[in-house]
């Protein structure tokens, strides 16, 4: 079972609440949170691409970074781990991002992908004015198709020509191609979503959901498995959870209480008026999950709370869910967290023993 990190390239990680740890994003902390992850075993780390924040009280989200130029840098100071960066599709040519993530295998051979983000809040776009109006929320998959392929022809074969509805490339040239596969990842959460994932991705990302609840997201992932049939490929999910750990569950729920009574209800406000803008969104798009009212304060992603024996059962449970290859993590506090997961809540795990076995020799 694969183990990642949405590594804090946001201020302040995925807890929109005035008692979370507060902090802006740097190279050096995020350096510091990927370096970590590789020397406790972890597989993989991804960052994101955000344009603009929430706001509030504690300008959720309103200071990140860019996630390709991070992770070039962050590429250039590991040795294992493999990087994930994100596109936001609607910003960025794509034979140029094909370019770029040519590059980065250069600087991390093998160790390169790309995560491709369609886009659900329309602010981000608007304010650069490059938003193409409310009917993208429509087609923005069928527009990632094209984006994908013409990538996928460049790194395949050096050239791309396609004469599509939303790209022309005239015998587009691209050398050199890179020497190593560049994974695709995507986080699509509704039907139209999931088929873009099972036709062109490697990996999709699949929210987990509630509180200490590790296997509610699993038809999530059966949707997913049903997509991935009918297209014919093997295409294994990446289920996202938050961990808030500590040594007893008393002092874990305790953490936990203190974010939910500190919500940043103002951020969370923006957040729920972004996740309303598409009028065609159904009940499992990205959209309208984050605005589900049940653990908001975390970006509505599935949270486990508990000791460190708790949690280490509960990320079995997770692995244990059929169509799972990975489970990406987010904590509370990313430095500390990664400290529990490496020295505490990893030793137990069943689904990653044969790692531990390896570290014990």
């Amino acid at each position: 079972m694969d183990i990642g990190v949405f590594i804090p390239i946001g201020n302040n990680g995925w807890l929109i609440s005035t008692a979370a740890p507060q902090y802006k994003p740097s190279f050096e902390l995020n350096k510091e949170v990927v370096q970590k992850a590789e020397s406790y075993g972890l597989d993989f780390a991804l960052s994101m691409i955000k344009l603009r924040g929430f706001g509030g009280q504690t300008e959720f989200w309103d200071y990140n970074l860019e996630s390709f130029t991070l992770m070039a840098s962050l590429a250039a100071v590991t040795t294992r781990i493999k990087l994930f960066a994100s596109t936001a599709v609607l910003t960025m040519p794509p034979a140029i991002v094909a370019r770029m993530a040519t590059t980065i295998d250069t600087i991390a051979p093998g160790r390169f992908g790309v995560n491709i983000v369609s886009g659900w809040q329309m602010a981000e776009y608007d304010q650069m004015g490059i938003w193409p109006g409310d009917d993208y929320f429509g087609y923005r998959y069928d527009y990632s198709t094209e984006y994908v392929q013409v990538m996928k022809s460049l790194w395949e074969s050096g050239s791309c020509t396609l004469e599509g509805k939303y790209f022309t490339m005239k015998d587009c040239h691209m050398k050199p191609m890179p020497e190593h596969k560049i994974e695709i990842v995507a986080a699509g959460q509704s039907p139209r979503g999931m088929k873009f994932a099972a036709d062109y991705a490697d990996y999709n990302f699949v929210m987990g959901t509630g509180i200490n609840t590790p296997t509610a997201y699993a038809p999530g992932n059966e949707r997913l498995l049903e997509a991935s049939a009918k297209s014919g490929r093997d295409v294994g999910s990446y289920v996202l959870f938050m961990v808030i750990a500590d040594e007893t569950d008393e002092k874990a729920e305790a953490k936990w209480e203190s974010y939910r009574s500190g919500a940043d209800v103002d951020a969370l406000a923006w957040m729920a008026d972004q996740g309303s803008k598409d009028a065609t969104a159904d009940a499992s798009s990205t959209g309208r999950h984050i605005n589900l009212p049940e653990g908001a304060v975390n970006f509505n992603m599935g949270t486990l709370v508990g000791s460190y024996a708790k949690v280490a059962r509960m990320l079995d449970e997770v692995a244990a869910v059929p169509g799972t290859k990975g489970i990406m993590l987010t904590f509370d506090d990313f430095l500390i967290g990664l400290d529990q997961f490496g020295q505490h809540i990893q030793p137990l795990m069943a689904c990653r023993s044969q790692l531990n076995a390896m570290a014990a020799e």
